[in-house]
């Protein structure tokens, strides 16, 4: 329990990586696979990840992330592109993973795809994104806790353009919309936010119990 509280305590959203260090890559297999654990409505997971490796591609990148250093320097960066709408077709693709999975006869599913295909077509595409982007955020969260737990420093960053993240990833053509994005690396001793006191709310302001 106590690790836990050690490990929030401990993170912080780094605002200068070093750029000398990389994370090893048997814990970045770590993170996207607890990434690929997280829980989302429906077990739906309505949004992919895309790891921008190119370096090129970062420096695209930072100008429509407000010029942040972290985009360029950092380990690795993460997108979250959420899909913009839920389809009929992306719902059974998922049943019958399901199915396979749990080695389940084809078809078993077919009424639990169309309760969710019924709650999903009830919402406009305005909905469904907001929905879905959601989704990513719970994702995100799990993110956060993993990259403490292993003591890699992490900035989730909402300051940037998505409209141009959409165009220089090609994801018009792909159902999908940039909506987060999240730097990954070490913290650089230059930065100076790493000494200061986190700030919340009292308890006594946080919580009540009714």
């Amino acid at each position: 329990m106590q690790t836990i509280i050690e490990d929030l305590n401990w993170r912080y959203a780094t605002k200068k990586y070093d750029t000398t260090k990389k994370i090893p890559q048997d814990q970045i297999d770590i993170l996207i696979e607890a990434l690929r654990l997280s829980p989302s409505s429906f077990g739906l997971l309505p949004f992919k990840i895309l790891m921008i490796e190119s370096a090129e591609i970062r420096e695209k990148l930072k100008p429509y992330s407000w010029n942040q250093s972290q985009i360029t320097d950092a380990s690795h960066l993460l997108v979250f592109c959420s899909l913009r709408e839920m389809t009929d077709v992306y719902i059974d693709q998922h049943t019958e993973l399901v199915e396979m999975t749990r080695s389940l006869e084809k078809g078993q599913l077919q009424g639990f795809a169309n309760f969710v295909k019924g709650k999903v077509n009830e919402k406009s595409k305005v909905d469904q994104y907001e929905w879905n982007a959601r989704q990513s955020y719970i994702a995100l969260g799990i993110l956060m806790q993993s990259c403490a737990a292993l003591r890699i420093d992490a900035t989730p960053m909402e300051g940037f353009e998505p409209e141009k993240y959409n165009e220089i990833l090609g994801l018009n053509d792909k159902n999908l919309d940039a909506t987060l994005v999240c730097a990954l690396g070490y913290r650089s001793e230059e930065d100076s936010n790493q000494h200061l006191k986190k700030v919340r709310k009292p308890m006594s302001e946080f919580l009540e119990i009714v």
